[in-house]
């Protein structure tokens, strides 16, 4: 069978790949503005360690040579997002580090709570979602009573 299809010469790819990146971004900055996780949200973040504007210490470096995963749940700092990167505070191993994150650096972003992921296409990426370890920079912590003041609705719509 012969593909007939001509090129595009609008890189579509790109600009989806750019659309869903923002959802992430739009997605950590309520997040940031309310300094809380709602409900039982919570996210693993998937990013290239060696990418331009990643910045990470030397110690999960060498740990993480290529990729790495963080959560994004119980204990963090500091979320700050901008337009092209976020940076978060996290401990590693009861180290404390601050980690900066380019958006385009990216690969993968679930919120398991609600069965929700974005992938991103990356060379050399594989296109199925990463299993996910037990995160070693997330320690429980008592959680605390919500009275509903902190609740951020975001509605994710998808087809199935």
């Amino acid at each position: 069978m012969v593909d007939d299809t001509p090129e595009s010469l609008i890189p579509y790819d790109e600009i989806v790949q750019e659309a869903l990146r923002e959802v992430v971004g739009r997605v950590l900055r309520e997040v940031e503005s309310t300094g809380v996780l709602p409900g039982g949200h919570h996210f693993y973040i998937t990013f290239r360690t060696r990418l331009a504007g990643v910045s990470i210490p030397r110690h999960l470096m060498e740990r993480f040579p290529e990729e790495m995963t963080i959560v994004i749940q119980h204990r963090f700092w500091d979320l700050k997002v901008e337009d092209e990167f976020f940076s978060v505070g996290l401990s590693f191993g009861g180290i404390p580090s601050t980690l900066v994150v380019p958006f385009a650096a990216v690969t993968d972003f679930v919120d398991p709570a609600v069965d929700f992921s974005l992938k991103f296409l990356a060379s050399g990426a594989p296109l199925e979602h990463e299993t996910h370890d037990l995160p070693q920079n997330d320690i429980p912590v008592t959680p605390q009573v919500d009275d509903g003041s902190n609740v951020v609705a975001v509605d994710f719509t998808r087809k199935k």
